[in-house]
């Protein structure tokens, strides 16, 4: 919300200050920069809240980053309450039963530390109601997205880092099952009557990384001004949790967070990156060098140009940041999506 507000390049200066460098997650440094100086995007949302509310507990699980740990940190000091957290493994080809076992433990260890804290005695059955609905909300999600396989695509990378809102903080909810039922129905209408959400598809793209949170419409844009959909992404693939079983709880919730996109390694990322290829019938792809988000650029070791070479597609890698914006020149943006389109013209 600080990114796509375009508020969070003022405000991470703050963050800087008392020790964050510019180098880690702007994700981090805008929200704690926010709450430095006592601005929310929220706000205009809702009136009453002026504010973060104060929390009795912070849990964090690092399988997207270790930055989630020094991100619930800082309010763990700053509010005097209890930090607990799952330290999940990175850059795994194959998952084995160790690593799920290793976290479905860490998860079951949070039971005891909770129920002290919040006085209440913990429910499977609920657990295992919410993960149900959790698991509802993934499949739907996933269908919704893989809707874009169609010619022309219902809908853009841009759409989807939007819609996703409920699948990231709804999640086992009734809510967001209700949402992507309505939604799904309405992208299966759009693809009936051939109504694509960029006018006159030419060219497919595959967005690897992170969104530009500031430039979401102007990105839309500038790709539809060229006939260009943006069809799928890593990023809002990685709400999708396939794996969880209600009746199987903590192994499943294990496996899920395990197997998630952003934690494995190169050889396993380009597998799925060929399926989505082949998937959603792609003529190029565009990677998002991300300059304080590593874990989710994967354009720093040599997979763009692997990735080409076994698919004979061509890429392109663009410096930005997710929230960020003094990362980012609008005018070279611009000037190589331009020439990626005319490359994406030579090869058709």
């Amino acid at each position: 919300m600080l990114g796509a507000s375009r508020i969070a390049t003022d405000l991470i200066p703050y963050a800087n200050a008392v020790g964050y460098s510019p180098e880690v997650c702007s994700y981090l440094t805008s929200d704690i920069g926010a709450y430095l100086k006592k601005v929310t995007p929220l706000s205009k949302a809702y009136e009453g809240i002026k504010s973060i509310p104060k929390p009795d507990v912070l849990v964090f699980n690092t399988n997207q980053c270790r930055d989630v740990q020094d991100w619930m940190r800082f309010y763990a000091k700053e509010f005097s309450v209890p930090l607990l957290g799952i330290y999940t493994y990175r850059n795994i080809n194959e998952i084995e039963g160790i690593h799920v076992k290793s976290i479905a433990q860490q998860i079951e260890n949070l039971i005891d530390p909770l129920e002290k804290i919040s006085g209440n005695s913990f429910d499977k059955m609920e657990l295992k109601k919410v993960l149900a609905l959790s698991r509802k909300c993934s499949e739907l999600w996933k269908k919704v997205l893989d809707t874009a396989s169609a010619s022309p695509s219902p809908l853009t990378f841009f759409d989807g880092s939007i819609q996703m809102g409920p699948a990231v903080v709804l999640r086992g909810t009734q809510q967001a099952v209700d949402y992507y039922n309505l939604l799904l129905s309405e992208l299966k209408d759009r693809i009936k009557n051939k109504e694509g959400a960029v006018v006159d598809e030419r060219f497919r793209i595959y967005w690897d990384g992170m969104p530009i949170w500031g430039r979401l419409r102007a990105h839309s844009e500038l790709f539809a001004s060229r006939k260009a959909c943006v069809v799928a992404s890593t990023y809002c693939n990685s709400w999708i949790f396939s794996d969880f079983n209600e009746n199987d709880p903590f192994n499943s919730m294990a496996k899920a967070y395990t197997a998630l996109f952003i934690v494995r390694a190169d050889e396993a990322k380009e597998k799925y990156l060929k399926k989505m290829i082949e998937f959603f019938k792609v003529d190029g792809i565009i990677y998002h060098d991300s300059k304080s988000c590593s874990n989710n650029t994967n354009s720093r070791y040599g997979m763009p140009q692997r990735l080409e070479e076994e698919t004979r597609l061509p890429s392109l890698v663009v410096n930005g940041d997710l929230n960020d914006l003094r990362c980012l020149s609008d005018e070279q943006f611009k000037t190589n999506i331009d020439a990626f389109i005319e490359q994406l013209e030579g090869s058709k």
